[in-house]
């Protein structure tokens, strides 16, 4: 028993031993840790500014600097004063540590060091050992140089990105996934960057502004970033998938491919595109990708075409320019389409090389100036008196007429080539206000010798005497004068101001708007393929939001529309006069009119039976008579005052012309004895004449019955009244006391206050409170009498 209680102790003290040990190493690392206080270090406090701490931060480092100071501490000190300062002179790791206490990244990172120390020092691992790259701060010298912060990206990056892709990194300090792809991205930037990529690396652990305009918060990721817009790459690590990853970020239509079928529309196209074109040569099927970027870092200057000579479709393409089949070849053509301007041929084709080719050659012999920018470009603004530039502008036109004097300076401009000269055309139809600050409303055909001399536009200028015809004369005359401008540049002795060119392919603002909604589709896509659903959340509840306000709207507004097309229902039994025979009754009265104006008709012969005789049941039609001479003043203050009312959808407005139908009042207040009651001007044996004008009818056709306005009157008099007996009298007495017929009284009274009260009047008609006045039935629009005509019936 002894033996075998020995035997096993021995495991448990082992065990014992080495629980110690850890224990004792972690303590250490915790108390490492917990001892470290960047404000403590450089003796600062959590109010101290941002330029205190760099004031701080310069007085130390002077003070403990190891060459400097002789204390055996000094260099630790150093370590951990730089240590503070790297924590508290960036706003966000500041920021970082005063709200947790300490950066996560420095928790690690002290964590990591100190357990690697201690065991380095007891057991000598050695650092390859756990398979980890040589670095500084956790990372790699060799990628310091590609480093990206939050203003160098915005500043360097994104606009380079309009001449070269670039393919970015996104890493931190502690991502272990990162050293598996280490390899492979090494092998990637080898082989893209010689080729013309643009490389970044972005350490997520401090720059979370930059990975968050970025868009990734995940180690490790790779992006695109091309013409401003960032791409996420979503497939594996794979150098093939890196380098077809960068092909796909490219334009499509960057390098066409030409045949024996249309090279000839190709090299022909520069009068259109204005722009040299650019042919290569080579034995291999696919567009190189070196080509691809080349023609994309100078898409705005030169046309690019690829012949792939393995295909018999550039048999007579490569016997007519005598081309090599065993190295890559290229031709730069200009305005001569049957004879390359420039070649350029090596089996080793180099993006410097190529960049150089055309780079030399991105203009015309004699480019057209269709924009600002490009004019810009080849007649600069002088600067110095040695570095003058000269442009010789030629004013012409696009009709077939002006083509053998543009040849003419074309051929003067290729045998005259200098540094100091510039030979450009304009169209004068394209540039109006160009010409006319040269020419003042001259012919086309001219030769104008400018020098630019401010960016305001400030420049001088000389036409050439006697025009431009392309004959042997006019050519001597410009090479004499231009020869004369190097001896004596006073020789331009008129000044102007330039206005700003018109921007010829502005008309190619919507292609160019389809491609990037295209563009912008195709990210949006890619988004919704690759993206993890936390990362779309935000985005769904945006959509969902909007299409359920969206629908929700238009659900409610149809089911509102078709409950106010809906005719009124039938009343109850019980209340019969109040729902029904009032129109709209606290539900429509309200409502406000949909349109701003009022829909009046006019009762005539083919309107009489729709509009009254057969109106729907619950509907009423609130008719003004009025005559020739009252009808425009009348019908305006009509509109005014039922204008509040004209939302009720039972309501409708009609005119009767008492000119044209004038026994149709009298028969109808005859037929109801109630409304003809002290109204003497109903009675037809009353021997005066009778004047209806200003009279409102509220008819309701169904039930047979009309509500009567009388008008206010407005004579020497100030009295007046609404629908009731005492306004008719005041009408009355104030027309005997006048004694004039119908003529002296339109001139003496403002017609148009007769109805000052209607709205009163259809408030009382909208509440159900107007006396009624039942009809046997309807009068005929031509009846002279009741008895002398039926009545329609419904």
């Amino acid at each position: 028993k002894a033996k075998t209680m020995g035997g096993l102790c021995r495991p448990l003290q082992a065990s014992m031993v080495w629980l110690a040990v850890l224990l004792l190493l972690l303590g250490e690392t915790v108390n490492t840790a917990q001892e470290f206080d960047p404000y403590r270090v450089l003796g600062l406090t959590k109010s101290a500014s941002q330029a205190e701490v760099k004031k701080v931060y310069k007085r130390l480092v002077r003070e403990w600097h190891p060459d400097k100071n002789n204390d055996p501490g000094a260099e630790d000190m150093f370590i951990k004063i730089t240590k503070s300062y790297e924590i508290l002179g960036n706003v966000e790791r500041r920021a970082n540590y005063d709200r947790y206490g300490q950066m996560e990244e420095n928790k690690q990172g002290q964590h990591q060091q100190g357990f690697n120390r201690h065991f380095h020092n007891s057991f000598y691992f050695d650092e390859s050992f756990f398979n980890f790259p040589r670095s500084v701060s956790g990372r790699d010298f060799s990628d310091s140089k590609y480093l990206l912060d939050h203003a160098g990206f915005n500043s360097k990056v994104l606009p380079d990105s309009f001449k070269r892709p670039y393919l970015i990194k996104i890493t931190s300090e502690w991502c272990f996934a990162c050293v598996h792809i280490e390899p492979v991205w090494r092998e990637a930037v080898q082989e893209l960057e010689p080729l013309g990529v643009g490389i970044g690396i972005v350490d997520i652990g401090y720059e979370r502004r930059l990975a968050n305009q970025l868009g990734v918060h995940r180690t490790p990721s790779i992006l695109g970033v091309v013409n401003g817009r960032v791409t996420v790459f979503h497939y594996s690590v794979v150098r093939e998938h890196l380098r077809q990853f960068v092909e796909d970020l490219l334009p499509q239509r960057l390098v066409e491919k030409v045949t024996d079928k249309n090279y000839v529309s190709f090299l022909g196209s520069w009068h259109v595109e204005n722009n040299p074109s650019v042919l290569l040569f080579d034995q291999v099927p696919a567009v190189p990708l070196l080509y691809k970027l080349t023609a994309f870092a100078f898409k705005d200057y030169v046309r690019f075409g690829y012949v792939d000579q393995g295909l018999t479709e550039t048999s007579r393409l490569l016997h007519q320019f005598n081309i090599n089949s065993y190295a890559p070849t290229m031709l730069l053509f200009k305005e001569n389409t049957e004879q390359p301007a420039d070649i350029i041929q090596a089996k080793g084709m180099k993006r410097q090389i190529m960049e150089e080719f055309v780079s030399n050659n991105k203009y015309l012999c004699v480019p057209r100036l269709v924009n600002q920018h490009l004019f810009d470009e080849l007649c600069p603004i002088k600067q110095f008196h040695r570095r003058r530039k000269y442009c010789v502008l030629l004013i012409t036109g696009e009709e077939p007429g002006f083509v053998p004097g543009n040849q003419a300076f074309l051929t003067f401009a290729s045998s005259n080539t200098k540094d100091v000269l510039r030979f450009t055309y304009v169209y004068q139809r394209q540039q109006q206000p160009l010409c006319q600050a040269l020419l003042h409303n001259q012919a086309p055909l001219f030769v104008v010798i400018l020098e630019r001399r401010s960016p305001g536009g400030k420049a001088v200028y000389r036409s050439v005497i006697g025009g431009w015809n392309g004959s042997d004369d006019d050519k001597t005359r410009l090479h004499e004068q231009l020869e004369l401008l190097q001896r004596d540049p006073s020789y331009l002795s008129y000044d102007a101001t330039l206005p700003e060119l018109n921007n010829e392919l502005s008309p190619m603002f919507l292609i160019q708007w389809i491609n990037a909604a295209y563009d912008y589709f195709l990210q949006i896509y890619d988004d919704l393929l690759f993206s993890n659903w936390r990362e779309m959340m935000p985005i769904l509840s945006l959509i969902f939001s909007a299409l359920f306000i969206l629908f929700g709207t238009v659900i409610i507004q149809a089911f509102s529309d078709s409950g106010e097309e809906k005719p009124p229902q039938k009343p109850k039994p019980k209340n019969p006069p109040k729902t029904e025979d009032s129109p709209g009754r606290a539900n429509t009265s309200s409502r406000p009119p949909k349109k701003d104006f009022v829909e009046v008709t006019e009762l005539t012969n083919i309107t009489y039976i729709s509009n009254l005789v057969k109106l729907r049941p619950g509907h009423i039609n609130v008719v003004l008579v009025l005559t020739d001479a009252s009808k425009n003043a009348l019908l305006r203050k009509y509109a005014k005052e039922v204008f509040s009312f004209s939302g009720t959808q039972t309501l409708h407005f009609s005119f009767l012309n008492a000119d044209k139908h004038s026994q149709w009042m009298p028969s109808l207040l005859e037929s109801c004895p109630t409304a003809a009651r002290g109204d003497e001007y109903s009675s037809p044996f009353s021997g005066r004449p009778r004047d209806f004008t200003g009279h409102v009818l509220a008819l309701n056709g169904h039930k047979k019955y009309f509500c009567l306005f009388r008008p206010v009157f407005t004579g020497d008099t100030d009295t007046g009244g609404e629908s009731s007996s005492s306004s008719s009298s005041s009408f009355d007495e104030g027309s005997r006391r006048k004694g004039g017929g119908r003529a002296s009284r339109a001139t003496s009274l403002e017609v148009h206050h007769k109805l000052d009260r209607l709205g009163l009047w259809m408030e009382r008609l909208m509440e159900g409170t107007l006396p009624r006045h039942s009809v046997p039935g309807w009068p005929g629009l031509d009846t002279t009498s009741p008895s002398s005509s039926p009545a329609p019936q419904n």
